[in-house]
C-alpha cells in the first residue's frame, strides 16, 4: 500500500493534484463560537513555524487531527523534520507528552505496560506503559515488527489498552503522531491494513524548497539546536480546553444530506477502480467527514462545502487504498486513483 499524499504542492496537494490550492492560511473565524480556539490553534502553528521550516501543511494536517481526535501518520525519507515536528508540537502544547523510539527488540507491553511483581507486597501491580500520555511520539514506528505495531490498535481505536483482560482507559485528549521511513528503506517493516486505517491522516514531508533549505542553514548557523528547543522560544500556547473548544466548534459545522451523500459516493467510487484490490471503507467515509468539517471550520465556515471535502480527500484516503498487484507493476499510482475516482463523482450544487 503505497501513496505519495502530501497537503501541499503536487502531487498529493491538499486540493488534489489537479485542484487548486485553497488558501495556505486559514482565515480569522467569523461563525459560531470557538474564536478563542482558534487563535490558539493559530499561535501552535506560528511556534512550530520556530523551529520547522517549509512543513506547514504537515502541522495543518496535526492540528486537523488535534481537532478531530484523530492520529497522524507522517512519512519522509530521513532528515526533513518528521521528529522534530512533532517535538515541536508538543512543546506548543500544554500536555502531556511521551516518546517511543520504536525498533526490532521493542516489546508490546514497552508500549502499554504491564504487571510487575512488587516485592514488599508480593502483589503483582499495573505499571503504566508510555502510551499513557496526551501526545504520544511513536518514532520510526515501521521499524518494529507487527506484533509491536499492533499493540497501538486498541489504543488508537478506542482509547484504552488491555492488559491481562483488564482494560484502562486512556487520558483525553489522546493523539498518536508517529513517523516513518519509506518502506523501501532498510530495516522496516509494512504497517499492516488495519493499522494504516487506524490513522486519521497520512502527510507525506518532501524534501525542502531551496529558499526553505538556506533558511535551515541560516538558523543553525545562528545558533539553532534541534536538541533544545525552549532556547529556540517555543512555548505552550494552547491547552486541552482550547483543543476541547475547538472539536466542539467543529462539531457544530453543518453537513448537508448533499455532501454526505457525495462523500459516501467518492468511498464507492473507489470500491468499483479495476486498479484497487481495496477500497475506502466506511471508516474511512467518516474520517473525510471528520477532516472536511475541521478544514471548513478553520477556513471561517459553518458548513462543508464540495470543496472541503476535495481538500482533505488524499491525505484522508490515500493511505486507505490498496493497488492491485497488476495495477503496481503498470506503474499506477494510489493517487492518480484516487483523483479519478473524485473526477467520477457528480459534484453537489
Amino acid at each position: 500500500m503505497t501513496d505519495n499524499t502530501n497537503l501541499t504542492g503536487p502531487p498529493g496537494d491538499i486540493a488534489g493534484p489537479t485542484g487548486s490550492p485553497p488558501s495556505p492560511e486559514p482565515r480569522t473565524q467569523t461563525t459560531g463560537n470557538g474564536e478563542g480556539a482558534l487563535a490558539a490553534l493559530l499561535a501552535v502553528r506560528a511556534e512550530v513555524g520556530k523551529a520547522v521550516v517549509g512543513q506547514d501543511a504537515a502541522v495543518t494536517g496535526a492540528i486537523v487531527a488535534l481537532l478531530t481526535r484523530g492520529h497522524i501518520l507522517l512519512e519522509g525519507v530521513p532528515g526533513v523534520a518528521k521528529t522534530l515536528l512533532v517535538r515541536a508540537l508538543a512543546a506548543a502544547l500544554d500536555v502531556t507528552t511521551r516518546r517511543v523510539q520504536f525498533t526490532p527488540d521493542l516489546m508490546p507491553g514497552d508500549v502499554t505496560g504491564s504487571l510487575v511483581l512488587d516485592p514488599r507486597t508480593s502483589d503483582f501491580t499495573f505499571r503504566e506503559g508510555p502510551v499513557f500520555t496526551n501526545l504520544l511520539l511513536a518514532d520510526e514506528i515501521n521499524r518494529t515488527p507487527p506484533k509491536t505495531q499492533a499493540a497501538l490498535l486498541e489504543a488508537m481505536e478506542e482509547r484504552q489498552v488491555s492488559v491481562e483482560g483488564v482494560p484502562r482507559a486512556l487520558p483525553r485528549p489522546f493523539l498518536v503522531a508517529a513517523t516513518q521511513n519509506p518502506v523501501e528503506y532498510e530495516g522496516t517493516y509494512p504497517l499492516p491494513e488495519a493499522q494504516l486505517d487506524r490513522f486519521l491522516l497520512k502527510v507525506t514531508l518532501p524534501l525542502p524548497a531551496r529558499e526553505d533549505e538556506v533558511e535551515v542553514l541560516r538558523r543553525h548557523a545562528d545558533g539553532f539546536d534541534p536538541r533544545d528547543l525552549a532556547a529556540a522560544g517555543l512555548t505552550a500556547v494552547a491547552g486541552p480546553a482550547d483543543l476541547a473548544a475547538g472539536a466542539a466548534a467543529v462539531q457544530r459545522v453543518d453537513v448537508s444530506p448533499e455532501i454526505a451523500g457525495y462523500i459516501v459516493d467518492i468511498a464507492r467510487a473507489t470500491r468499483s477502480s479495476p486498479s484497487l484490490a481495496l477500497g475506502v471503507s466506511p471508516r474511512g467515509a467518516t474520517a473525510l467527514l471528520a477532516t472536511s468539517r475541521a478544514w471548513a471550520w478553520l477556513h471561517g465556515r459553518a458548513f462543508v462545502t464540495p470543496d472541503d471535502v476535495k481538500a482533505m480527500s488524499h491525505a484522508t484516503l490515500a493511505h486507505r487504498l490498496m493497488l492491485r498487484p497488476e495495477a503496481e507493476l503498470e506503474g499506477v499510482s494510489v493517487a492518480a486513483v484516487l483523483e479519478s475516482a473524485l473526477g467520477s463523482v457528480a459534484v453537489p450544487r
